[in-house]
């Protein structure tokens, strides 16, 4: 019952901050190319979504090496929608690239369309990858960072597997740094019978930034392994740390 009154308060909320931040695109747009008045109020909205629960934690550790002044390719691991609204713990402002089915998603589509995030056909991969890398260094242009699940879906036992290369290809084409970010606790705030776990503890962990240097020169695929590998010794730490 409390869950049911708990969806019902967070989809009123989202219909005013949508309309919020419609207004806020329109109003701010002529000097606001990056959107950044509409990332901080998605930003609030999620502030408020983990601030109500009284027994929700959030343990976020690494935000000294965020530079705020700087345009990443953020790269974080995937395990549940909850995932995406974690991230904006993050003083960035970013975009994420999704694929086109998550667009259709009522409350959340209309979100990523007033946001700017970069839609994907994944059943199309070359065509997916151009686009990713053009409207990417786009927005990186525009002093945004991206943000991709580099795995490509979310994974269903909790452990980081398989990277694809989109999100390595950006860094490199766009010549910025890459930012790993590793979570762990997001797959168990909702329950397989879609309630809440109002005792759930979710850890944000950032990595230390791979340098544009280390990212133009190294392969992909060994870059992609490194990463990897760095953030799944992340996870395991985070793990044994409970």
């Amino acid at each position: 019952m409390l869950s049911c009154i708990y969806y019902l308060f967070l989809a009123l909320l989202c219909l005013v901050f949508m309309l919020l931040s419609a207004v806020a695109l329109v109003v701010c747009y002529p000097f606001d190319r990056a959107r950044r008045t509409v990332h901080e109020l998605s930003r609030i909205l999620v502030r408020i979504f983990f601030a109500i629960p009284p027994f929700w934690r959030q343990r976020r550790i690494g935000m000294e090496h965020v530079d705020r002044n700087k345009s990443y390719v953020i790269v974080l691991n995937h395990n549940a929608m909850v995932d995406i609204p974690t991230l904006y713990y993050v003083p960035l402002n970013f975009r994420w690239v999704s694929k086109r089915e998550v667009f259709a998603i009522p409350f959340f589509g209309q979100f990523l369309m007033l946001h700017g995030d970069i839609c994907i056909d994944r059943g199309r991969a070359a065509e997916a990858l151009e686009q990713l890398v053009r409207e990417g260094r786009k927005w990186i242009a525009r002093g945004a960072s991206v943000a991709i699940f580099p795995e490509g879906t979310r994974s269903k036992d909790g452990e980081i597997h398989r990277f694809k290369a989109g999100a390595f290809t950006l860094a490199k084409e766009a010549g910025v740094e890459i930012l790993p970010v590793v979570l762990d606790g997001t797959r168990t705030l909702v329950k397989k019978s879609r309630m809440f776990n109002w005792g759930n503890r979710i850890t944000l962990r950032v990595l230390p930034p791979v340098p544009v240097e280390e990212v133009r020169g190294t392969e992909t695929h060994v870059l992609m392994e490194r990463v990897r590998e760095r953030m799944c010794a992340a996870l395991a730490e985070i793990r044994n740390e409970k």
